[in-house]
């Protein structure tokens, strides 16, 4: 088992930077494998833990059926959210998308992000993640991480 770098969030850019993941990247729910892939991208920015985007064909897109939901993010544009649904367990807003994202994250575009805490298990590499706190940011939060995670009931407008 290889442990990640140490890093602290402070660090992280703004605008946030963008980078190739080196490990696999996993989520499963209910026993489903959701999403397995070596070919994620990971966004990094200030006080937030990273959030990892998955290319569409290693996600199990068929229980992720489009949601109403859209946000628009300063920095990559237009969000569109995507339910889960697995066996009985409806999960709404599980996921989302840039189908259109701004020039400088064009990487992320057909990726799908997952939030950590919609699903059972969420992994970088051999170490199962803890989700970002709070319900709008997507971040996951693996032990190497230092520093202070927004998130929070109080920690929204930093």
């Amino acid at each position: 088992m290889t442990a990640l770098a140490p890093e602290c969030v402070q660090d992280f850019p703004r605008p946030p930077l963008i980078e190739r993941v080196p490990q696999r990247v996993r989520a499963l729910v209910g026993g489903t494998v959701l999403a397995d892939t070596t070919e994620a991208w990971r966004v990094c920015e200030t006080h937030h833990a990273p959030t990892y985007y998955l290319p569409r064909g290693d996600v199990a897109t068929d229980l992720l059926p489009p949601s109403s939901q859209r946000s628009f993010c300063e920095w990559k544009g237009q969000a569109r959210y995507y339910d889960l649904t697995v066996g009985d367990r409806p999960v709404p807003n599980a996921a989302w998308d840039y189908a259109e994202p701004s020039p400088r994250y064009a990487a992320i575009r057909a990726h799908l992000a997952i939030y950590a805490w919609a699903v059972d298990e969420a992994w970088v590499g051999d170490e199962k993640v803890q989700p970002q706190p709070g319900d709008f940011y997507g971040g996951w939060i693996t032990a190497n991480l230092t520093g202070r995670i927004k998130g929070a009931p109080g920690t929204e407008w930093w």
